[in-house]
């Protein structure tokens, strides 16, 4: 299934950017107009004049091995393009995910083992955090934290771990913030239909610890749909890092799609895109082995009920 999913969506990918405006000679020429003898040779060079399908095959056949094609407007290999930029990405969303678990999971779990002020609290703190996007996020954790303050730089990736980690610390915010309140409402709502349960209650009237109910019963019970919810807002990181990107000027592979798109740089435009599909994936198929592992009574490819 998984290798259906990537086909279907790189022949979605290829077929998007092939009915895309914008004509691959003119960024190979600069704008100038070429002779047709130039033109004819161009085209047979990048094989722009075969057929739709030939050149899918062809890229998917070379994609397969590593090899993602050529950027026409800078004469680079696409692959080498991605693989220098996307370590910055991954930094990025590890730190954001980093966050989203330890913040959202632990508000979501005060929201449903406590009622009353610290539930309404939880609500109110997720509520406004799902309705701030991640580019507002960045205007204001840029003017407040690094403008204003001057506690963190404003731009850049950093030098060393520790200058990263300190660079990297806006943005990474900034990317979570949204995502902080599904995974925390996800949790609180899971945590608190375990609390419901006749099994739970009955360990509770019989005197049996409060931990010890919250962590062999509740959130084991609870983990497979926070697993769900984490797995699929961390692989959706890779696509949303690149506004977050864009605004701290970090030099990833996010950014790198919005600038190649803005200069019709198709190649990279298609290889970033399957490289985000690829991890998404990868991702949740990760999450079906995580399930198995939570829940023995939940098979590798099923959902647990």
């Amino acid at each position: 299934m998984l290798i259906v999913t990537l086909f279907v969506a790189s022949f979605a990918i290829y077929a998007a950017m092939y009915l895309a405006p914008g004509n691959p000679i003119a960024a190979l020429t600069g704008g100038r107009t070429p002779t047709p003898q130039a033109i004819q040779v161009l085209e047979e060079r990048y094989h722009l004049n075969d057929p739709f399908l030939v050149r899918y095959v062809r890229w998917l056949g070379n994609a397969l091995t590593g090899d993602l094609g050529v950027s026409i407007p800078l004469r680079s290999d696409v692959s080498t393009l991605i693989r220098q930029r996307i370590g910055t990405t991954v930094q990025l969303v590890a730190f954001a995910s980093l966050i989203i678990v330890v913040v959202g999971i632990g508000l979501g779990v005060l929201g449903g083992l406590r009622r009353g002020i610290v539930d309404n609290v939880v609500i109110v703190l997720s509520t406004l955090s799902a309705a701030v996007p991640s580019f507002v996020a960045s205007i204001i954790l840029l003017s407040v934290f690094a403008v204003n303050l001057g506690w963190f730089p404003v731009l850049g990736g950093g030098d060393g771990f520790v200058d990263q980690v300190r660079h990297l610390t806006l943005p990474a915010f900034a990317l979570a913030f949204s995502s902080i309140a599904l995974v925390a409402r996800i949790t609180r709502a899971s945590v608190r239909e375990e609390m419901g349960r006749e099994h739970v209650q009955t360990a509770i009237s019989r005197g049996i610890p409060y931990r010890l109910i919250v962590r062999r019963h509740v959130m084991r019970n609870a983990a497979i749909p926070i697993t769900t919810i984490v797995g699929i807002t961390v692989a959706s990181l890779f696509a949303a890092s690149a506004v977050v990107e864009r605004a701290f000027t970090l030099n990833g592979i996010g950014a790198y799609l919005i600038q190649a798109a803005l200069s019709k740089d198709i190649a990279v435009v298609q290889g970033i895109s399957l490289v985000i599909v690829a991890v998404f994936v990868v991702v949740n198929a990760i999450v079906d082995f995580l399930y198995a592992t939570l829940d023995p009574r939940v098979s590798l490819g099923t959902s647990a009920s």
